[in-house]
């Protein structure tokens, strides 16, 4: 078992104590490291010699910056601590009240792009033979994009070809519909990009943490906790910005002065971003674990009296 999976073992087993941890694995800082640095650090924890206040920092890069299967060094824009600031302008672009279809299916695509690449790079790949992306993974992810481009800029889309002009449906095109599209979207998303986890099964670990074989049933129950903690993230994140508006535009400073709305708008939706990714990535166990029952006939006799674990992935 990885040196980031046995971690994940025997830490973090609590909603609160993920909290923490992810808190200080999302440091931007650490973005700054070298692949050296990193892969040294991966040495280190796995070395099984008991870490210091000192090694505190190499933990830290071997969480946040290796894939706890291939244990390579994740691309440096799909790491965890990079999720806040290249997603950030993205989510508040993507929740703008455009004008036009065009301006909307550009930043719903560029969102939808980047959420596809950091769901495949964190993904469970133990049934991978080789990293290298496959033609039918690269159009399943192609695909996912158009799509989730097109239904993203529904909204846009509904309030140009509609010609709407009344107050109260573009309130519900702008501010209402988006919440539960954007949960949506993002639970297909990883459901679609990471389908095939669910087709050919991951690894799962007996009790001593010992590979018992490939899991269908584990596989899809990895990915759709993920779906569901990506859901959690983007739909809060675009449900607290909106929600506020419509309850602020009811006051008469924000009556008086509509120019305050944007800032409004752009700040919340980055400070609930900000705070709901450690949360998303702390509603699950990354070392998720499997009822031997609830696995494959012929996996059930590995099983010593206790659960099966697995890698749940990003």
């Amino acid at each position: 078992m990885d040196p980031n999976l046995l971690f994940w073992r025997s830490e973090g087993q609590s909603l609160l104590s993920r909290l923490q941890i992810w808190f200080n694995l999302l440091d931007p800082t650490v973005l700054l490291s070298s692949d050296a640095e990193i892969k040294n650090a991966h040495v280190l924890l796995g070395s099984g010699q008991k870490l210091n206040e000192k090694d505190g920092h190499a933990q830290t890069l071997s969480l946040s910056s290796v894939h706890a299967d291939s244990g390579a060094v994740l691309p440096l824009i799909f790491r965890p601590p990079a999720l806040m600031p290249i997603s950030a302008p993205l989510v508040v672009a993507s929740l703008l009240p455009h004008s036009s279809i065009k301006p909307a299916l550009f930043w719903q695509f560029l969102l939808h792009s980047y959420s596809a690449g950091f769901n495949y790079a964190n993904r469970n790949s133990s049934s991978e033979e080789s990293n290298n992306t496959s033609l039918k993974q690269l159009l399943l992810i192609a695909g996912t994009v158009s799509y989730a481009t097109c239904a993203g800029a529904l909204p846009q889309i509904f309030i140009n070809r509609l010609g709407v002009r009344s107050a109260p449906i573009q309130t519900l095109f702008r501010s209402i519909l988006p919440i539960p599209l954007c949960a949506v979207l993002a639970f297909f998303n990883v459901y679609i990009v990471r389908s095939g986890e669910s087709e050919s099964g991951i690894q799962v670990f007996d009790p001593n943490g010992t590979p018992v074989g490939l899991s269908k049933a584990a596989g899809d129950k990895a990915v759709r906790e993920t779906a569901l903690s990506r859901a959690a993230l983007f739909g809060t994140t675009a449900a607290v910005p909106n929600l506020l508006l419509l309850l602020l535009q009811r006051t008469r400073l924000f009556q008086r002065s509509a120019l305050l709305a944007a800032p409004v708008r752009h700040i919340s939706a980055a400070l609930v971003l900000g705070m709901m990714i450690p949360v998303s990535f702390s509603l699950f166990p990354q070392l998720g674990t499997i009822e031997k029952d609830n696995v494959e006939e012929e996996l059930q006799a590995a099983a010593d009296g206790g659960p099966f674990y697995y890698h749940r992935g990003l």
